[in-house]
């Protein structure tokens, strides 16, 4: 039995359900004697364990098990008769003061999916941005491609690419082996030597004091020098102290990049090492992570116009479980970097935010799919898989792949849906477009 639903605040609901208790004994009872036809005990063949004995070994487990399914079908038969959605688990306690020797009494809170209140589309403002791929950006995508490809020479000696110049002292871009040692006090550190320690000068790896104290070392040199930690230095036992260091120049190599040739268009997959080819798929690539950034950029914006005309109260519990997942999410993310997230602390409140924006979005766009029919189609999501396919080498094979598995096809039917739904609210909106440099839109991923 229950009775009316008492509602408590905004999205808050409670129902309290009595259970008659001859039903629950009668239910742990029949239980029971199931468990007895299988119970083993000492002394006892199975199956010929004493009833009595079998209620003592399972009976509040049993109780427990048939209380919590008489409790939860009970809640579920009164919320669908009172025409509640649910959202997330109910909190369930008992109620002492009406309980008794013929029935026991509970009471379920939980909070029920809110009202979203769609606002006029029209009135929403989004920016859209373009960015065009031009010959500048497959040029220094070459360049890149080129420096990944970078194979070093001893400076001085001759090689099939020349012998590097004349000048024998390490500069930037030359790749250094040295031996080192450092001390504080007089003392070495942890950390403070190592011999035939080989790294590029210029790229960072090393401290700026450090590096320029390299800079025009020649081979069999050594160089004694004072170089102060700073005091944010990664290494808590030596930051913001003054060390002395004494290096070695034991081998110095130039760096030769490839030249961009036949040669270099087969390390980029073009069988026929045609140069123009070449440079017409790193376009191809280009465009496809262009638009993928500004489809991503375009959405965003739809989003944000969509929770500024939309009014709705989120359930906190939604929230709650959004939280657990972004949590568990960072776990994983944390663990496959090698880091021990075991004992990790991670606050709560660091994903508040996500969560409820994720949550109020997920309202509103099952909102805006159900009021205007824009569910995913199976040529839509084909079509989106056979996109996704384009960039590996295999496509039938990725296609397969996004086919065999029910979850991954749902995962692009997400997709596909949220798709639908931006295209729907920009023919609708008052959009303005923004032309953005492709350095900005690539967060200057494509620096060297």
């Amino acid at each position: 039995m229950a009775t009316a639903v008492e509602t408590l605040e905004k999205l808050e609901r409670r129902i309290t359900l009595s259970l008659p208790m001859a039903e629950v004994r009668a239910e742990v009872e029949k239980q029971l004697k199931t468990r007895a036809k299988t119970a083993k005990a000492p002394g006892f063949r199975p199956g010929k364990v004493p009833m009595k004995m079998v209620a003592q070994q399972y009976g509040y487990q049993v109780e427990n098990a048939v209380l919590n399914d008489k409790i939860g079908q009970a809640f579920n038969d009164a919320t669908v008769a009172a025409n509640l959605k649910v959202a997330g688990a109910p909190k369930i306690e008992p109620k002492e003061d009406a309980t008794n020797d013929s029935e026991i009494t509970f009471q379920a809170t939980f909070e029920v999916y809110p009202e979203v209140k769609l606002g006029d589309l029209g009135t929403a403002e989004v920016e859209k941005v373009e960015t065009a791929v031009t010959d500048a950006e497959v040029d220094k995508t070459i360049d890149i491609l080129r420096k990944q490809r970078v194979h070093y020479h001893t400076k001085g000696e001759h090689s099939e690419h020349g012998d590097g110049g004349g000048d024998l002292a390490a500069k930037n871009g030359d790749r250094v082996t040295i031996d080192f040692v450092g001390t504080i006090d007089g003392v070495e550190f942890q950390g403070g030597k190592a011999d035939d320690y080989a790294f590029v000068l210029g790229e960072g790896r090393m401290l700026a004091e450090f590096e320029a104290a390299t800079v025009g070392l020649k081979v069999g040199e050594t160089k004694t020098f004072q170089m102060t930690f700073p005091e944010d230095y990664h290494g808590k036992d030596v930051a913001g102290k003054t060390a002395e260091f004494t290096i070695t120049l034991k081998k110095l190599e130039w760096a030769h990049m490839p030249e961009v040739d036949a040669e270099f268009a087969k390390t980029l997959g073009i069988a026929d090492g045609d140069l123009e080819k070449m440079r017409a798929d790193i376009r191809g690539n280009l465009q496809r992570e262009v638009n993928n950034r500004i489809k991503a950029k375009n959405k965003d914006s739809v989003m944000d116009a969509l929770i500024k005309v939309s009014e709705l109260d989120v359930p906190k519990a939604l929230v709650e479980d959004d939280i657990d997942r972004l949590m568990e999410m960072a776990r994983q993310d944390m663990a496959q970097r090698g880091m021990n997230v075991k004992d990790m602390p991670i606050p709560r409140e660091l994903f508040t935010a996500q969560a409820e924006r994720r949550v109020r979005l997920g309202l509103i766009l099952a909102e805006v799919v159900k009021a205007n029919n824009l569910q995913a189609t199976p040529e839509q999501v084909k079509a989106q898989v056979e996109e996704f396919a384009q960039s590996y080498e295999d496509p039938k094979e990725v296609v397969k792949y996004y086919f065999g598995d029910r979850r991954r096809l749902a995962e692009v039917e997400a997709l596909v849906l949220e798709e639908n739904v931006v295209n729907y609210v920009l023919g609708l909106a008052k959009v303005s477009t923004k032309q953005v440099a492709f350095e900005e839109l690539m967060g200057n991923n494509q620096q060297g």
